[in-house]
Parts: structure tokens; C-alpha cells; sequence
């Protein structure tokens, strides 16, 4: 095989084209590639400060969400103990007040017992006296001159009295 010697005027063609290629390539390819490439990494480094800050506003969020779940079950067991306190108050209320009541209602039961009690003695005197004249009358009636008969009479109206 032979070798093939490049001649001098190829070697210089070839360079200066490839340096004025380079040249074109380096104005007009090159600026506007590396200018596309450096504005996309901008742009994924606003995006990946943007993600940052939309992590750390979600961290936020949530940090913030977790608060006021706890500010929640917080009012929420306060308002429960609120309203077991309040409804074991108006138990005890209601219950003092039902005993109140019922102490009245036995109250005026018993001055009513009294009241009927007394109006029953009324009656029972009122009879008794009705009996006693009754007797005495029916004494005067029988003979008052026997005292042996007038005796008897009084024992016996007083066995009808202790019998009725």
C-alpha cells in the first residue's frame, strides 16, 4: 500500500475552511445554542427555586394547618367540657328544684293530713257531744226518781256508745 503525502495548498484549504467554519459555527451556531442553553438552565433554576418555595410554603401550610387542627380539637374539648359542666348544673338544678317540690307537696300533704284529722276530731266531738245530750236526754226522760233505773240506763247507753 502507498501512502498518499497531502500536498501543502490541501492542507491550507482545509485548515482555513475548517477555521472559518469554525468562525461561522462560533457567531452564529454557537452565541445562539449556548444563549438557548444558558436560558434554559435559568429557567430550570427559577423552576427549581419555585418548586423551593412552593415546598416550603407547603411546609408552611401544613405546619400552619396542623396548628389550627390543634387550635380546633383544643375550642373542641373546651366547648365539651363546657357543655358537660352546663348539663351537670342544670342536672343538679333540676334535681335540687324536684326536691324542693316534692318537699312542698309533702309539706302540704301533711297540713292537709292535719286539717282532715283535725276536721275527723271536729266530727267525732261534734258526735260524741250529740251523744252525750242524746244520753242525758233520754236520762231525764226515764224516770228520775228511781236511781237504780237511771244506773242502768246510763250503763247501758254507754255499752251502745263503746260499741259503735
Amino acid at each position: 500500500m502507498e501512502l498518499v503525502t497531502p500536498s501543502i495548498g490541501l492542507v491550507f484549504w482545509t485548515s482555513l475552511a475548517f477555521i472559518c467554519l469554525l468562525i461561522l459555527l462560533r457567531k452564529f451556531a454557537w452565541k445562539p445554542i449556548l444563549g438557548a442553553i444558558h436560558e434554559r438552565e435559568q429557567s430550570i433554576d427559577e423552576a427549581l427555586n419555585k418548586a423551593e418555595l412552593a415546598k416550603q410554603e407547603m411546609a408552611r401550610l401544613t405546619s400552619q394547618n396542623q396548628d389550627l387542627m390543634q387550635q380546633a380539637r383544643a375550642e373542641r374539648d373546651e366547648i365539651l367540657k363546657e357543655a358537660k359542666t352546663l348539663k351537670d348544673s342544670i342536672l343538679n338544678e333540676a334535681k335540687k328544684q324536684a326536691q324542693v317540690e316534692g318537699a312542698k307537696l309533702i309539706e302540704k300533704a301533711k297540713i292537709e293530713i292535719e286539717n282532715q284529722k283535725k276536721a275527723a276530731l271536729a266530727e267525732v266531738k261534734d258526735q260524741v257531744s250529740t251523744l252525750s245530750l242524746e244520753i242525758a236526754e233520754r236520762v231525764l226522760r226515764t224516770q228520775l226518781d228511781d236511781k237504780t233505773k237511771q244506773e242502768a240506763l246510763v250503763a247501758n247507753l254507754l255499752k251502745d256508745v263503746e260499741l259503735n
